[in-house]
């Protein structure tokens, strides 16, 4: 494991339309998941040899520095330019003691991964819930185990991320599904899309936020396209790809307007929130109090 300089880890969000959050933190840099999906590794982010994971250099002291500066306490949300619970945080349990900070100084959480880990840390979560939001989002894009071994190759499979969801769940935890990307040509049916939806409420998902497409920039599409002709040899992706998509950076599905019609109304039938206002509103809703007086 090598570690990288940081000045400050934590840092205040230029607004809270996405899920909530007040601040981000990201104590990796780096992700050897190797989905080949991965918008991280776009050249706009400047993160060189993306599969190599870095920690940052005294973090956890960096950041109960920074929550103890903190005038106003939030929800700190983790996982958007690495996960958090990369394979690395089994040892290093980086994620598990940034939590009791922000379990210590009054801060909500909101955590990304596609890490069965996380379950790991029900505990922490629990305490934090006691007094401040707590939201946990695992990034599931695929119904059956096969494909997500293709695309998600270093990540566990999607049925140990449906189990650790159960779990969280059944702890009473808030927690869901980020079905993102829905990659055209591969995972954009009805039968996959579907089947994540239903699978989900088995597991006691509370929300599934969706994007039916993805996004592909400078450095992420010639390492997809590369992996699309390797992974699945012979099947024309890569040229169907072009054809398609040519270098725009927002790649939606052409089936992205029927998809969205099923998965709603499936969503609204199963009682499963899907518009990012009602999931906010829901995993918040109880702690406007608990957090003015903390203020």
């Amino acid at each position: 494991m090598d570690y990288v300089p940081a000045k400050t880890i934590i840092t205040r969000t230029k607004d809270s339309k996405w899920f909530g959050h007040d601040y981000n933190m990201n104590l990796y840099r780096g992700c050897c998941h190797g989905c080949i999906y991965c918008d991280s590794r776009s050249d706009c982010y400047q993160v060189g040899d993306f599969d190599r994971v870095r920690a940052k250099e005294n973090a956890l002291t960096i950041i109960r520095d920074e929550l103890r500066r903190k005038v106003k306490t939030g929800v700190v949300g983790s996982g958007a330019m690495s996960d958090p619970y990369n394979p690395f945080e089994k040892e290093l349990e980086l994620s598990r003691h940034a939590l009791e900070l922000m379990d210590a100084f009054g801060f909500g959480s909101s955590t990304a991964t596609k890490s069965d880990l996380i379950v790991r840390d029900i505990d922490v979560l629990s305490s934090i819930r006691e007094h401040s939001p707590v939201l946990c989002k695992l990034t599931i894009t695929a119904i059956e185990d096969e494909m997500s071994r293709k695309v998600e190759p270093g990540a566990p499979v999607s049925s140990r991320r449906f189990a650790a969801l159960e779990a969280l769940s059944s702890a009473g935890i808030f927690a869901g599904i980020l079905l993102m990307p829905v990659l055209p040509f591969l995972e954009d049916t009805e039968e996959n899309v579907l089947g994540i939806v239903r699978r989900a409420k088995d597991c006691g998902a509370r929300f599934i936020y969706p994007a039916f497409g993805m996004t592909m920039r400078n450095g992420q599409r010639e390492h997809y396209l590369e992996q699309l002709e390797r992974i699945f040899p012979g099947e024309g992706l890569r040229e169907r790809y072009r054809k398609e998509y040519g270098s725009c950076y927002q790649c939606t599905s052409s089936r992205a307007r029927a998809l969205w019609d099923k998965f709603s109304r499936e969503c609204g039938q199963l009682g499963i929130l899907y518009r990012m206002d009602d999931i906010i509103h829901a995993y918040k809703r109880g702690y406007e109090y608990t957090q003015l007086r903390l203020f």
